[in-house]
């Protein structure tokens, strides 16, 4: 659920013209570049560019149907992370990608993995607003508390709630617009 939303969020955001670089780093589960049918066009990942195997530039993916679309993948299925890796990385990386030749991306949208590890407080490292993705039943519901109060301790602005009209409608650019567009970083 959560990456279907940051792939449409993604999408969304580059069909209406702002420059975007989704970052998957579930580091077990990666499967972002399914959801946007990039599986087969992912060469390197950001374990390569830390390991000094290829520059970002070819780690980054960029979508055909999307000029202003990346992918980022933090590693390859069963690929296995050097201990180092953690928040020093993740800084590295988005102030590597906003020092970027073309330009800062006008959002880095960062897709956490769905529990609360070290992959998950790693991805929110830089993060200044999260959007917490969440079904309504009891369990799902504890679960998004938990993370609200991880987000809240760590001073990263949480969206109140998403106009759900809008979604049912299947518009989400009308739900981006409703947010207004502010962050530079997010967390989806």
């Amino acid at each position: 659920m959560g990456k279907t939303t940051t792939a449409n969020i993604g999408l969304s955001l580059a069909r209406l013209g702002f420059s975007v670089v989704a970052i998957d780093v579930d580091v077990g589960l990666r499967n972002l570049d399914l959801l946007l049918s990039l599986e087969n066009h992912v060469n390197y990942t950001v374990i390569e560019v830390l390991n000094g195997d290829c520059h970002l530039d070819q780690a980054l993916v960029c979508d055909k149907r999307w000029s202003n679309f990346e992918l980022l993948c933090i590693s390859k299925p069963r690929s296995k992370l050097p201990l180092e890796f953690g928040g020093k990385a993740v800084t590295w990386l988005v102030d590597a990608l906003k020092a970027r030749s073309q330009g800062c991306p006008d959002f880095i949208l960062i897709d956490c993995p769905a529990d609360i590890n070290t992959g998950f407080i790693t991805a929110i490292t830089l993060a200044n607003e999260a959007v917490l993705i969440t079904t309504p039943d009891i369990i799902s519901l504890r679960d998004a508390d938990r993370v609200t109060d991880l987000l809240e301790c760590d001073v990263i602005s949480l969206f109140e709630q998403v106009a759900w009209r809008l979604v049912e409608q299947d518009n989400m650019q009308a739900v981006i617009v409703d947010f207004g567009l502010k962050s530079m970083i997010n967390i989806w």
